[in-house]
């Protein structure tokens, strides 16, 4: 139930104040520097760069701002501007001034420079004059888009397949009476929830039953003002002004206009607390202020509309959250993967606003929206990142959900990409987890919006073995995508996201699952955001397959952060590298961890994992050897001896053979098997655990946590300034035996698979592999190699180079490492 999901989010981030958790930007956006995600570019400027009452915005090519076609914005009250039109190839130049009401222009500012290059993806929307122009004059407003479908679709609704769960919904919602409750603020939540149910049986049925429970709801609520503490809740705020406002359009007639003016009121006075003391400014600047864009930008929008032409700030605000959402939609503005860089288990708490939002601007304005890169790789993101009734790729709170179901919100929004788009991946995956069909928060659409879903529900015969989601940092490689009872699954994560919001400590860390379960993947319990089990166990570095640098993590911070810079995507080779080097970068000083540390009276010390380090570097080489092998090369340095723990979860106790570093790990409920064997010039000491530094707190556990032991290992090597370690696992049937690895000095063959690794951490750093059956090869380090015979010659020593079959094409590729995406944030 939608109620249950926020009131567990508003639980588990312990009621937090709202941006507690999230850094402002400090210069302005886009600069010579920055790469440029979108054309057209939105600019930025920082809210203590702001001096009086608005800012206005120049932009053009010509350094002089001379030019015929140079872009005046007219002063606005936000800290942001997108010009609404895809800007040529090349320089651009802009700058901005502050203007005050009373039409006192200050001088114009420094001038930035930005490129517009050929690449850059193009997706313009059309300025807030289209949008304002089209609003339908008659309500309802917030569902306009079904409008003109529901006299067709009301005629066939007693034979559509969700009929009956859509009369057991409203039932429920009939059958709930607030009227005696002298606090009915605390149902807010789980008004709104009905009130979408009533909402979508009054809509499909005509029947006046339903309006008049909706009014009955509204109606014990305007006796009495909500409390300062409930306003200050932006999950509860959001939920309440969208119960006035829906309830307000559908019901109209039934409100005596005492009644419609107190609603007016009540939704104006949220709408006016949030816009003036705590969004406008802000928002377009934080790095990610997740409440708001999970429900509450919606919840705001739907109220703005809903009154617009009757107060002229609610026609503000709701320019605001136009230019909002156009400047730092759908994902952050940073991110056009179509993956949720927050962890794909809090997509979730967003899918139905990425779903509405679009479908009520493509409406309105005449323009797709879901042309937009995010969404048009949304699909492929959905289904790769948590797969059908798999765990998901394991990034994020919420990772160990263990039921391999993912939420059926998340099978909502493919099945909405489905019927708008026709993309095949979210097709194929809302096929296989069709759960959707039971979900009501999104049914009026699929009720009534005259979509259907494409009749071919197949995986694309040539979907990818491995995606590269670049701007999140995050790499998924598959064995058998369209096998998923026998789909061996790496996924990877090194991401200029850090750690922030609902994302980990954990740079350059690996989950590998076989047929949907955990072989390896990190460990904990999401029970609390910030509790101790969270601080030092769940969240914390120590809790992920990645390295510790003299016991020493990765703070809770976004300047945390890693990249992949380098992917291929082979039939026989996957293979990404992932640069976690400035991540170790000390203790966090963000207010929400600092607090929370205190509050339980924890340290950010070294002996809780954090603290300075003298790293270096660490760069980090993986790869899925089709079908069954995965290679791991860590190249380690720091600027004194330190130790060097490298760290492994498994679900079950591990089997060690410390002489050889032989690592088993049996898992019988798949009948599967995994075999890791490490490489190294420097003697490890191998240790593994099944207690946390916190455990969880079992005692408020609600979502049917299984609080079976999982077990850390840890090898750690050294004292050392550099190090290099080779990894091998093999994945097998449990009743198979692994090939023997078989060592040459530097040489390992391993069954058809020979890798050369130099371990020698005072020379440079080099990998091969070639497969002796099928003639892959892969190159690294080394200028000059051989490929089918033939003698080939690297750009630079140090790129990387992969002769394989792509899409049953043999063919070269070479990469050295890619530029980074930075968020812009700096």
């Amino acid at each position: 139930m939608r109620t249950q999901m926020i009131i567990l989010l508003a639980l588990c981030l312990g009621m937090l104040p709202l941006n507690a958790n999230n850094p402002q930007r400090k210069e302005p956006y886009p600069q010579q520097r920055n790469i440029v995600y979108l054309n057209p570019a939105p600019l930025l400027v920082p809210l203590a760069m702001k001096q009086s009452d608005y800012l206005q915005f120049c932009l053009s090519q010509d350094k002089n701002f001379n030019d015929r076609n140079t872009i005046l914005s007219k002063p606005v009250p936000w800290c942001m501007f997108n010009p609404h039109q895809v800007l040529k190839t090349g320089t651009w130049y802009w700058r901005f001034r502050s203007v005050s009401k009373s039409g006192d222009e200050l001088p114009w500012g420094e001038t930035y420079s930005f490129i517009i290059e050929e690449a850059t993806p193009k997706f313009a929307t059309p300025p807030f004059a289209t949008f304002l122009e089209n609003i339908p004059q008659q309500y309802p407003r917030i569902y306009c888009f079904l409008n003109d479908h529901l006299e067709e679709a009301r005629k066939d609704m007693r034979s559509h397949p969700e009929f009956e769960e859509m009369i057991t919904d409203s039932r429920k919602a009939l059958a709930m009476d607030f009227s005696t409750d002298t606090q009915p603020y605390k149902h807010v939540f789980t008004m709104s929830e009905y009130c979408d149910n009533l909402n979508t049986a009054y809509q499909m049925l005509q029947q006046q039953v339903y309006a008049d429970k909706m009014v009955a709801n509204v109606r014990c609520l305007l006796p009495i003002e909500p409390d300062e503490r409930f306003v200050q809740n932006d999950f509860s705020a959001g939920e309440l002004v969208y119960l006035l406002a829906c309830t307000y359009e559908n019901c109209y007639a039934y409100f005596s206009s005492e009644e419609r003016e107190q609603i007016e009121a009540r939704i104006m006075k949220i709408l006016s607390y949030y816009y003036e003391g705590r969004i406008l400014g802000r928002e377009e600047n934080m790095f990610f202020d997740e409440h708001i864009w999970q429900f509450t930008i919606r919840r705001f929008v739907q109220a703005s509309l809903v009154v617009y032409d009757k107060y002229p700030l609610a026609k503000e605000y709701l320019e605001y959250y136009y230019e909002l959402w156009n400047t730092r939609g759908p994902a952050t503005g940073f991110n056009r993967d179509g993956v949720w860089h927050n962890g794909a288990n809090y997509f979730s708490a967003n899918a139905v606003s990425l779903s509405y939002m679009p479908t009520l601007f493509s409406y309105i304005t005449g323009t797709d929206f879901l042309q937009h890169p995010w969404y048009k790789n949304a699909g492929m993101g959905t289904a790769y990142t948590w797969q059908p009734g798999s765990l998901s790729a394991g990034f994020g709170d919420g990772h160990e959900k263990m039921n391999g179901k993912p939420l059926r919100i998340r099978s909502a929004f493919a099945d909405f990409l489905a019927r708008n788009t026709g993309d095949p991946y979210a097709t194929w995956y809302s096929s296989l987890n069709d759960r959707y069909k039971t979900e009501p928060e999104t049914r009026l659409y699929r009720l009534a919006s005259g979509k259907h879903r494409p009749m071919n529900h197949e995986l694309p015969i040539n979907a990818p073995k491995a995606v590269w989601f670049r701007d999140c940092g995050e790499m998924i490689a598959n064995s058998s995508l369209n096998n998923l009872e026998q789909n061996l699954s790496l996924s990877f994560r090194s991401s200029p996201f850090g750690s922030g919001n609902h994302t980990h400590s954990n740079q350059n860390a690996f989950n590998l699952h076989y047929a949907g379960k955990a072989i390896y993947h990190a460990a904990g319990h999401y029970m609390n955001f910030s509790d101790p089990h969270n601080l030092l166990s769940y969240r914390n570095t120590r809790a992920h397959n990645t390295m510790l640098i003299n016991g020493i993590g990765q703070p809770f911070t976004t300047d945390a952060n890693g990249y992949i810079v380098r992917m291929f995507n082979g039939d026989h080779i996957s293979y990404a590298l992932g640069d976690a080097s400035r991540a170790y970068c000390g203790i966090s000083n963000v207010r929400l961890w600092k607090r929370s540390f205190e509050k339980y009276q924890l340290e950010q010390s070294p002996e809780n994992g954090f603290g300075e380090t003298s790293l270096k570097k660490y760069r980090r080489h993986i790869f899925l050897l089709h079908p069954n092998k995965i290679v791991i090369y860590d190249e380690l340095e720091a600027g004194e001896e330190v130790r060097w723990d490298w760290l492994l979860h498994s679900p079950v106790k591990f089997e060690i053979d410390k002489q050889s570093s032989l690592l088993t790990t049996v898992y019988e409920a798949m009948n599967v098997k995994s075999v890791a064997q490490l490489f190294c010039e420097q003697k490890s000491d191998i240790t593994q655990t099944d207690t946390y530094a916190a455990a969880p707190n079992e005692k408020i556990a609600q979502r049917g946590e299984d609080f079976t032991p999982s077990w850390a290992l840890t090898a750690s090597f050294g004292p050392s300034k550099a190090n290099r370690i080779l990894t091998i696992i093999q994945v097998e049937a449990a009743g198979d035996r692994t090939v023997e690895i078989v060592r040459g000095n530097n040489r390992f063959q391993c069954g058809e698979w020979v890798i050369e690794a130099e371990l020698n951490a005072k020379k440079p750093a080099s990998l091969s592999i070639h497969n002796t059956s099928d003639k892959a090869v892969f190159s690294y380090g080394k200028q000059n190699l051989k490929i089918e015979g033939q003698s080939y010659s690297s750009k630079a020593k140090g790129n990387s180079v992969l002769f394989d079959q792509v899409d049953g094409k043999w063919e070269t590729q070479e990469m050295g490492d890619q530029r980074i995406q930075s968020m812009g944030k700096w």
